[in-house]
Order: C-alpha cells, then sequence, then structure tokens
C-alpha cells in the first residue's frame, strides 16, 4: 500500500497554507505529523479527505501492487479531535446500525458485543445514550466505524488530547494492533507522543512535507532535529 501525496496547494483568501506539498507514505504503518500550532495540519487532513479539495496538486492510493489511482469514496477514514456520534443511539445501537449499512466488509463475523468490547467498552455502558458517553468512549465508537469500514488510509486528527491516561493508553494499543493493515497517520503537536507511538515522523513545516530519518527517532539528536526543522516557522497559520 502507498498513499502518495503530490504538490498540494490551499489557501484561504490571500493566506496560503499549502504551498506544494509532497509526501509519499510507502507502507502500512503509523505516521506522526509533526507541526506547530497552526501550521496547517487540520488543512492537510481536510484536502486528503475531501472536506474541501486543494487548489491544485494531487492524491494517489496504490492497493496491492496495483498503478496508483485517485483517492476513492471509503479510501480515507477520518477521526476528528471532537468525535461526532449520534448521541441519540446506544452504543448498541449504533454500531449495529453500522454493520447494516456496510455489510460488515471484512467478514468478521463479530456481533456489536463483539465489536464494543473490542475498543474496551464495559456490558452496563452499551445500552446507555451515547449522549451520555465521555469524550474517551466517544472517540472509541468514533475509531469502531474505521475498524468495520476498514478504509486503507484513517487520519487522526489529536486523537488523543484530551484522553485520561487509561484510556490514552488503550486508544495507542489499539492503534499498534490496527497499523499492518492501514497507513495511519497521527497529527500530533507533542513530540514525545510522536516517538512513543508513531513508525515514521513528517513534519508540516511552511507549507511543506518533509520526512526525518526514522533512524533517528529513539536518539537524542532527534528532538534537536525537529527543533532546526520547525524553530524558523512564522506566525501561526490561521486555518492550521
Amino acid at each position: 500500500m502507498e498513499l502518495i501525496i503530490q504538490d498540494l496547494v490551499k489557501s484561504f483568501g490571500t493566506k496560503q497554507v499549502l504551498k506544494g506539498a509532497s509526501y509519499t507514505f510507502p507502507r502500512e504503518g503509523i505516521y506522526g505529523l509533526l507541526g506547530r500550532n497552526g501550521a496547517g495540519k487540520t488543512t492537510l487532513f481536510n484536502c486528503l479527505s475531501a472536506e474541501y479539495p486543494p487548489d491544485s496538486g494531487k492524491v494517489e492510493l496504490a492497493l496491492n501492487g496495483a498503478p496508483p489511482r485517485p483517492l476513492g469514496q471509503g479510501d480515507i477514514g477520518y477521526v476528528l479531535s471532537t468525535p461526532v456520534v449520534p448521541e441519540f443511539l446506544t452504543g448498541y445501537e449504533f454500531v449495529k446500525f453500522f454493520l447494516e449499512i456496510t455489510g460488515d466488509p471484512g467478514n468478521t463475523g463479530r456481533t456489536p458485543d463483539d465489536w464494543l468490547a473490542l475498543v474496551g467498552i464495559d456490558p452496563d455502558d452499551r445500552h446507555r445514550l451515547m449522549r451520555g458517553y465521555s469524550h474517551g468512549m466517544k472517540n472509541k465508537v468514533q475509531m469502531l466505524c474505521f475498524l468495520i469500514g476498514r478504509p486503507p488510509v484513517i487520519l487522526l486528527d489529536e486523537p488523543l488530547t484530551s484522553f485520561d491516561v487509561v484510556a490514552a493508553l488503550e486508544m495507542k494499543n489499539l492503534l499498534r494492533e490496527m497499523k499492518d493493515e492501514h497507513i495511519l497517520i497521527f497529527s500530533t503537536h507533542i513530540l514525545q507522543l510522536a516517538t512513543d507511538l508513531c513508525d515514521e515522523i513528517v513534519v508540516l513545516n511552511r507549507g511543506l512535507l518533509e520526512g526525518v530519518d526514522s533512524a533517528l527517532i529513539h536518539t537524542p539528536e532527534f528532538e534537536q532535529r525537529i527543533v532546526d526543522i520547525l524553530k524558523d516557522e512564522g506566525e501561526g497559520e490561521e486555518h492550521g
């Protein structure tokens, strides 16, 4: 699997946020997208997920050795930092409904209870309305949509920022379990989180994407390398 971003440009009025960003994610795994607050990480994710199109450039996906093709419907899952779930449904009702409309594309045979147990939703909580769920529980239900739907590329926009310690650890473990079958791009401005969770690091700086040598991630030189890349970043972007 390969995700190819080529020359993405996106402006808002006179403010150019992405300035020809290019990068190839060469295989399944967890990729950290690092950048200062306002660098344009959310703008990049919105362009990839078709929330709004880039002004120019293209994004292609290569699956199972086939030639690259434009991203299609169902190729991208987008986990928002603030989870959006239908709060008038119970967790069980929502997962049951989602399984019915997707047809369990992975042919797992799992029941709604099986799926909810997979992400640690307790039996007592499965039949409560999701309006009473914590932020972390809603985020787990949101993640279930992508576990069930199995999009090859999953974007995660600061998903662990407001989790407590236990919920954050559970979510990290879930992401590690998923990484062999997906390209997971994890947006964060927290360096320690990126080094703990990610296989490779990509930096968004001045509207461009730059990879960091993976061999540096767990070395003392890594932090200084990131600082060197980002220290000259100008004022925060308005749409980042």
